[in-house]
């Protein structure tokens, strides 16, 4: 990935099948190509963090992963995926060339550490309980295997029960890091711990954040995307319809080169 260029990682909640996620990529890319982004394939193999016993958690891990692989290789691009414990590492990083560090894992220092020691870059999501600055101690933990590759994200934080807030201080301070900071547009849209144990969310506020995120210094944005998230095995009330993410890139970019010009 260049230096310093803008960059998006995006795709399905989770892997369903081959088609979707070779659709999702395919539309992406050429989007992100037209706007001159980086783009990282995102799709979680196995979902590990769900609130309900029966929920979708995935078609299994290695059917998952070869598609991941499969989407890295038929389009040339990075891909990236969630680990939930340490010895998930080692097998996912033989598929993708990224680690993702789910928010409410961002202080297993086990998990940190075999994460760093695979090679791939490491996104460590910002848990919804800790402050910018307190991200310091989880990016410590990576770079003491001597990985250098790290990036954090900001994902909301929690307000009361049923909701989270977004910051507009938080992108700033968590790039006194001095890593490459993302926004969570998605995720921050949430509305947890619903009594009927399935999150909630506003899709509608995904551009409003990705918006507020470039205008204070965020390097990438987090986006989950599908053809149909109204049927969507994961995640349907917060991912934006894939039709609708050319228009707020397009805005995202204006504003972005509006600051930078």
């Amino acid at each position: 990935m260049a230096q310093n260029k803008f960059f998006l990682i995006a795709g399905p909640c989770v892997i369903e099948d081959e088609k979707t996620a070779f659709l999702i990529a395919e539309t992406v890319l050429n989007i992100c190509k037209k706007l001159d982004i980086d783009y990282i394939f995102k799709g979680s193999y196995r979902k590990a963090n769900r609130t309900k016993q029966n929920s979708f958690t995935g078609i299994g891990d290695q059917a998952a992963l070869e598609i991941l692989q499969a989407v890295g290789k038929k389009f040339g691009i990075a891909t990236i995926t969630d680990v939930h414990e340490s010895h998930e590492v080692a097998l996912a990083a033989r598929y993708v060339s990224h680690l993702q560090i789910p928010a409410f894992l961002c202080r297993q220092t086990d998990l940190l550490k075999a994460a760093g020691e695979s090679g791939c870059t490491v996104n460590i999501k910002k848990g919804q309980f800790l402050s910018p600055e307190a991200m310091l101690f989880p990016i410590e933990k990576v770079q003491a295997t001597g990985n250098p590759n790290i990036w954090i994200t900001e994902r909301g934080t929690t307000f009361g029960y049923n909701d989270l807030i977004v910051d507009a201080t938080s992108i700033a301070r968590m790039k006194a890091h001095g890593v490459p900071v993302v926004m969570d547009c998605t995720h921050a849209t949430q509305k947890p711990n619903r009594t009927e144990g399935v999150t909630g969310g506003d899709p509608q506020l995904i551009e409003t954040i990705a918006l507020s995120a470039v205008a204070t210094g965020a390097d990438g944005l987090f986006l989950e995307v599908h053809p149909n998230p109204a049927i969507a095995a994961s995640d349907a009330a917060t991912m934006l319809q894939l039709d609708k993410l050319e228009a707020v890139l397009q805005k995202v970019m204006k504003v972005r080169n509006a600051l930078n010009s």
